[in-house]
């Protein structure tokens, strides 16, 4: 029997101004930018990761910057917001940093767990999530952030969809979440995990809700865990025996990929845990230097041109 993913790879959304996504998500949140490449389909736009000290699996946030592209619209058949685990008694802090930065927040009550929702600069929707585990979590030390209040990585992600079932279906019989709670509209999945960075999937059903439409703050995809290519190669076995159609693997430098719309319309993909960041630049150097896959290497003078550096 196919062993389960571990919850969360990563997870990749469309920004504007690639300077305005970097001083946010970097100088506010204290994420680190661990790669700046391209899109390797469309090799004139940048493709920026953050995440952790490495850039660990569970912590990987990517943007597809498309500078002056129309805004997107959240709605069913996409990913409607991005969770991060911080400690539990850091949300007062966190409410603070935000408002001195001029972003809006509010409060929530989530199942056990309290949850602080904003915006970030192009309209993606974001939440911080005071967690009693992510305090057991070593922070990145050379964040902007305090240690005891930093981000560790993802909570989770929340899904938008007309129905529950076929979508609760396919993570429940292909990646191994189970449901464990339900609050009003909002079903709660949880990785085979239990808990940690990015063990979390939201459900949250409403078909009276607009399609997504795809733009500058919307999210692209949700990737899920591999631990390699034979794990990602039976995972893809189980989703046709779903009637799902997957791409074949595609390489994309710092993990294998394979995609697929689950029922529901949300994109997904399954990527492997390694190699990892660290494959063209040490750790210490990370997302200090455009990096470029082999193919593009002899492009590397017009692709940087056209690039604007930030």
């Amino acid at each position: 029997m196919t062993s389960f993913s571990q919850g969360l790879h990563h997870i990749t959304a469309i920004c504007g101004d690639p300077a305005e996504n970097r001083r946010f998500f970097v100088d506010v949140l204290g994420l680190r930018l661990v790669k700046k490449t391209v899109n390797f389909d469309d090799p004139g736009t940048y493709h920026l990761y953050y995440g952790d000290e490495l850039g660990s699996p569970g912590s990987a946030l990517t943007f597809f910057a498309f500078a002056g592209a129309p805004p997107g619209q959240p709605g069913l058949g996409a990913a409607i917001e991005i969770a991060f685990a911080v400690p539990a008694d850091a949300l007062d802090f966190w409410q603070a940093r935000l408002a001195d930065n001029g972003v809006e927040t509010r409060r929530e009550h989530r199942f056990d767990e309290q949850a602080l929702c904003f915006e970030g600069p192009h309209g993606n929707r974001l939440a911080l999530i005071g967690c009693d585990w992510a305090a057991r979590m070593p922070a990145w030390p050379g964040a902007p952030v305090a240690g005891e209040y930093a981000i560790r990585g993802f909570h989770g992600a929340t899904l938008a969809l007309a129905e529950l079932e076929p979508s609760a279906a396919v993570l429940e019989q292909v990646l191994g979440f189970t449901r464990v709670a339900q609050q009003g509209n909002r079903v709660r999945l949880r990785a085979q995990t239990g808990e940690g960075l990015g063990a979390v999937v939201d459900l949250y059903v409403d078909p009276t809700l607009a399609s997504a439409r795809e733009g500058v703050g919307s999210i692209h995809h949700v990737a899920f865990r591999a631990r390699d290519s034979d794990h990602q190669l039976a995972l893809r076995e189980c989703l046709a025996s779903q009637g799902l159609h997957a791409t074949p693997q595609i390489d994309r430098q710092y993990f294998q990929s394979v995609y697929f719309r689950e029922p529901g319309g949300v994109l997904f993909e399954i990527a492997t845990d390694g190699p990892g960041f660290t494959v063209d630049e040490s750790a210490a150097q990370l997302g200090t230097s455009l990096k470029l896959p082999p193919q593009y290497e002899p492009r590397r003078a017009l692709i940087e041109k056209a690039l604007t550096e930030f």
